[in-house]
């Protein structure tokens, strides 16, 4: 397993890593340049053109990452992070394109609720781009081993904290009128919603 700093230096270096968060593993490199974030969907062997997250150490750096993120998105945000859920935002300033997929006008951001090490990783880079640490459609791993060997052997460190819960993120797009959950995952995706409503009005 690789010291704290060694993850923290492969990251800024643009290295892919594995990473524990509050759902599963992930697969994570900087999100700050394209080439590391091409690089890894290349190795998870993912669609070209489909999102990645951009996981943040807390909701003060997801808004430095994404001014933009204020008024409505703020609140939502705000609502529900940190905790199991990816949200898809709107992204008026189409940062991050390289994360965003083929629309430049939305963003799924995350911000995990996690201790200890993989704390102290998020905290020294501020942000990840991060992706289940699974091959495309491949079952979402709860264990460092559960991580296909491929990957494993790709990453330039691993940080193990054990069996985690196993169950990927909800994924929920709060970018258009209406709330649309993409994947129920690790927490009930109606309940956010009632949440982010109800913190709305």
């Amino acid at each position: 397993m690789a010291a704290v700093d060694d993850v923290i230096a492969e990251i800024r270096a643009g290295r892919p890593v594995i990473l524990p968060t509050d759902t599963v593993y992930g697969l994570c490199t900087t999100p700050f340049r394209e080439a590391p974030v091409a690089h890894l969907a290349r190795l998870k062997r993912r669609e070209p053109g489909r999102p990645i997250a951009l996981v943040a150490s807390g909701i003060d750096m997801l808004f430095e990452c994404v001014p933009e993120l204020r008024g409505r998105a703020g609140v939502i945000a705000r609502a529900l992070l940190p905790g199991p859920y990816t949200l898809v935002l709107t992204n008026p300033a189409r940062r991050f394109r390289w994360l965003t997929g083929a629309n430049a006008q939305a963003i799924g951001v995350r911000v995990p609720d996690v201790s200890g090490d993989a704390a102290r990783v998020l905290a020294a880079v501020g942000a990840v781009a991060a992706t289940s640490a699974n091959l495309s459609g491949g079952p979402d791993p709860a264990r460092l081993e559960d991580v296909p060997e491929e990957l494993r052997a790709a990453s330039a460190a691993c940080l193990d904290a054990g069996e985690l819960p196993g169950t990927a993120s909800t994924v929920i797009d709060f970018s258009g009128e209406e709330p649309q959950i993409l994947r129920e995952g690790a927490a009930s995706g109606a309940e956010a919603i009632e949440r982010a409503l109800a913190a709305l009005a």
